[in-house]
């Protein structure tokens, strides 16, 4: 926080930059830390919720700060980001998350019922969200009109919800980790949960290590931002850039989820936070864009629209039998390969 308060607000030379990445690393391993801590004691599915809208308050954060000081160039920002966020989610998270456990038992094993509503309802929002824009007529552009966005923003908003509600009241069991042999696992084995005490203590560590992400992705972004003007690359490898560092804490607890044979909470993060990053973040925008100037670019190009098929596609296909190897890990994680470099080589 000391280096936060510092830094607020100052065009920070390269060293300075570099020690706020330092203490930048530092804040998301905490936030990943106490999250996962306050997770254990409230358990899954709730656990997972948890984490995913920490990530989406940081998301959404950055996006309205750099589209308040971008100008022009980041009329784009909140489509980047957030179609990074879902190819980063349905592919990194879940693609590593499915090599992880197969190679630790050969094969992955989760409830099917519960990742293909997960996965129909992220297609959804997402079709809803970023492809409708490029179709409508009512705004030159892939932009909605004031009525649309709002519309869209309030179904976003509502599935999100319906999603929860189906994850944590009417269908949890659909969402708890399974064993090989299709057992639901409702606690975990030889752990036990930290008292009262010590999750609301680091319930408030979290929200001091989310503020302090906040505030030194702030400050380091410009250097983002220069860095990839610099190299010549595309203004939609910043949504990209942003969507990595915020994901930063799912993908670590997906991973550790997965050693630990807990594919299923693997896949409530991944899919989770795709949820998340949709359903919160373009209603959070479209609030924004009461008081920001300029339009909302939301369509997607030709060449983002087949990767977002494609990775439904594949992703359907992944969910439906209810266990993966690492053919399938490894389909995502060549789709994600694929996602990256056409967003640096469009």
């Amino acid at each position: 926080m000391a280096t936060l308060i510092l830094t607020w607000g100052r065009d920070l030379p390269p060293p300075l930059v570099i020690i706020s990445a330092l203490f930048l690393a530092g804040a998301v391993l905490a936030a990943v830390h106490h999250a996962e801590v306050v997770a254990h004691r409230v358990g899954e599915p709730f656990g997972s919720l948890v984490l995913a809208v920490a990530v989406t308050i940081i998301e959404v954060a950055l996006i309205v700060t750099l589209m308040i000081s971008g100008g022009e160039k980041a009329q784009a920002l909140a489509r980047d980001t957030v179609f990074a966020a879902v190819m980063i989610t349905c592919n990194g998270i879940l693609g590593l998350s499915l090599l992880v456990g197969a190679l630790r038992r050969r094969v992955a094993v989760f409830n099917p019922e519960g990742t293909g509503g997960a996965l129909a309802a992220v297609a959804t929002i997402a079709a809803l969200s970023l492809v409708l824009p490029s179709f409508t007529t009512s705004r030159p552009g892939p932009q909605f009109s004031p009525a649309q966005l709002g519309f869209a923003a309030v179904a976003s908003l509502g599935l999100y919800l319906l999603f929860v509600l189906v994850q944590t009241r009417r269908h949890r069991d659909y969402f708890l980790p399974i064993t090989t042999a299709g057992k639901v696992i409702d606690a975990e084995e030889h752990l036990e949960p930290p008292s009262t005490r010590a999750a609301q203590v680091s319930l408030g560590l979290l929200l001091v290590a989310l503020i302090a992400v906040v505030g030194l992705a702030k400050g380091v972004s410009p250097a983002i931002e220069d860095a990839v003007a610099g190299a010549g690359l595309p203004q939609a490898v910043v949504g990209v850039v942003i969507a990595l560092l915020v994901l930063l804490p799912e993908t670590i607890a997906a991973v550790r989820a997965a050693a630990r044979d807990r594919i299923q909470t693997s896949l409530n993060l991944a899919l989770g936070s795709a949820m998340a990053s949709i359903g919160l973040t373009i209603p959070a925008i479209a609030i924004a864009m009461i008081w920001l100037d300029g339009p909302l670019l939301l369509g997607l190009g030709g060449t983002q629209m087949v990767l977002l098929a494609l990775t439904v596609a594949v992703g359907t296909l992944t969910v439906v039998p209810g266990r993966a190897n690492v053919l399938q890990g490894g389909i995502h994680l060549g789709l994600l390969a694929v996602f990256l470099f056409l967003a640096a080589s469009p």
